[in-house]
Order: structure tokens, then sequence, then C-alpha cells
């Protein structure tokens, strides 16, 4: 596998970036996994809409909006995987192409996290509504943001030979344009990874303050929703920072060879969670009511 070095510098967020022997393998078994339990339980999401007949309509479409999202980032992952194991064999448009639709999908569905975790602080704690913008505005002004962002991957995805095998690998011409592509993309994850920790906490703080104790399964799944996206999440941003330092400092690329395979595929099963997280497991909440008809209000209110 080509290693990393200070003039040529690799990054990943796809599948077909990963380096390094044992990673290898737990990235493929990894986002197999997530292929086979994440289609499914995104298919349904769009199919049953769980729930939704309790949602408001700009909740129901960004709930329908993250199921699209993760559903076609998912989607692509048996051509990552068999491309990882073999070769790329669509040509340079295609690596370029799925790259970045690719990046595309998984902004657009941390966009959609952040949307409905701002949507309830909005509902819940401060008792207003969402951004008068209308749904079909607000999901285009998504849209607009994640292909904004998404656009580095087509300048820097290209193929090149790995033992004679063409692959489609995302490269860097100089150490200053890899930490200017690797810490905007990280300071933008830690950006919307705080303001849906942010929003989390105060809705956890707002509604055992209406119910005057504890609600056990709001606090569960709020909880759940908070720790899924550091864990998920801030390891992979971290390793992007540590391959910053490693090519500013010319040290040992030992690290992040070793490690950004795993922290890359690990990402992707937060597009298995989050049908559980934002759909189905509103239905095992709403059943759970009993600690009194504010905090029903306020819960329903707020799409749960």
């Amino acid at each position: 596998m080509e290693q990393l070095n200070f003039t040529v510098v690799e990054s990943n967020v796809s599948i077909s970036d990963f380096s390094g022997d044992q990673p290898d393998v737990f990235s493929v078994v990894t986002v197999s996994i997530c292929f086979l339990l994440g289609v499914p339980g995104n298919i349904a999401v769009v199919l049953l809409r769980p729930n939704f007949q309790h949602l408001s309509s700009l909740s129901q479409s960004l709930m329908l909006n993250l199921a699209f999202s993760d559903l076609f980032c998912l989607l692509t992952l048996p051509l990552w995987i068999y491309s990882f194991l073999n070769s790329w064999t669509l040509g340079l448009e295609a690596c370029k192409l799925v790259s970045y639709l690719v990046y595309c999908s998984i902004y657009g569905s941390q966009l959609t996290v952040t949307m409905l975790a701002v949507q309830r602080y909005l509902l819940v704690v401060r008792l207003k509504k969402f951004l008068d913008l209308g749904r079909k505005r607000l999901l285009a002004l998504l849209w607009l943001v994640a292909a904004l962002l998404s656009i580095p991957a087509l300048d820097f995805h290209q193929l090149t030979t790995d033992q004679n095998w063409p692959q489609c690998w995302r490269f860097y011409s100089s150490d200053a344009q890899s930490v200017a592509a690797l810490l905007t993309e990280s300071m933008v994850g830690f950006i919307l990874l705080s303001v849906v920790a942010f929003a989390y906490i105060q809705v956890r703080k707002k509604v055992n303050q209406a119910s005057f104790f504890n609600n056990p399964q709001t606090n569960r799944l709020v909880t759940s929703i908070i720790v899924t996206s550091l864990v998920l999440w801030v390891p992979y941003h971290i390793v992007n920072v540590s391959v910053v330092a490693i090519s500013l400092k010319r040290r040992s690329e030992m690290f992040a060879d070793k490690t950004w395979g795993i922290v890359a595929a690990v990402t992707f099963v937060n597009s298995c969670l989050n049908p559980l997280l934002y759909a189905f497991n509103s239905i095992l909440l709403r059943n759970s009511y009993n600690q009194g008809e504010l905090t029903k209000r306020i819960l329903v209110c707020a799409g749960w």
C-alpha cells in the first residue's frame, strides 16, 4: 500500500482510502456489516415511516432526508469494497464523481442530524419554531452546503497504482493543500458535533425540569444520540488533525497509516444506527409515556 510522505499526503472518508494490512481486514468486514444492516434499516424508514403521523411536516422531511442520505452512502459500499480488494476499473471520471457523491451524502446526513437537533432545541427549550424558510428551501440550502463542502473530492481523488492495480484514492500535491483540506474537514465536523451535543443536552435538561423528575426513556435516547455521534466521529477528526501534525513536523506516519482505515470504517456505523436513533426509537419512547402530560406535549412537539 502506498505510504504517506511529505509531498503527497493521503486522506480518506471513503472505504477506498484504507491502508495497512490489518486495518484492511477490519475495515472491509466493518463496512460489509454496515451495508447488510444499514441498507434494510434505512429502506424500512422510507417505506414504513414509523410514527410519522405524529411528526410535523418539517420533521418528516428531515427524517426522510436522513434515511435517503444514509441509504445512498451505504449503497456505494460494495463498489468500494470490490475496488479495494481488486482494482478500480471505472476510470478517473467515475472515481471523482462517485467520491464526490459519497462525500455529499455523508455531509447531507451530518447536516440533517444537526438540523434535527437545532429544531428540537428551538421547540423544546426556546419554544420557537424552526427557521421560517419552508421545508423545500431548508432542504435545498442543506444540500447546497453539502455540495459545496464536497467539492474538494473532485480535485483530490485520483487514480493511482497499488501493486500494479489502479485504485481511486485521495491525494494532495503539497503539505499546504493537505493542511487546508484536512483542517477544514475536521473544523466543520467538530462544529456540527458541538451543535448536536449542546442542543440535546439542553433538551434533556428542559424535559427533566418539565416533568419534575428524570424521564429515563428520553434521557437514554438523548444520551445515545450524543455518545454515538462523538464516539463514531471524534476519532476520525482527531486522526485528521494528527496527519496534519505529521506532515508539518515530518514525523513518522505509522500512527495514521495503522489507524486511518479503522476510524474511517467506524464512521459508516453511524448510517446504520440513525434509523434506530431517529425513527424506530421514537416508537418505543412514545409507548412508554407515563410521566406527565407536560412531558408528553414537549416530546410530541419535538418530533418524538
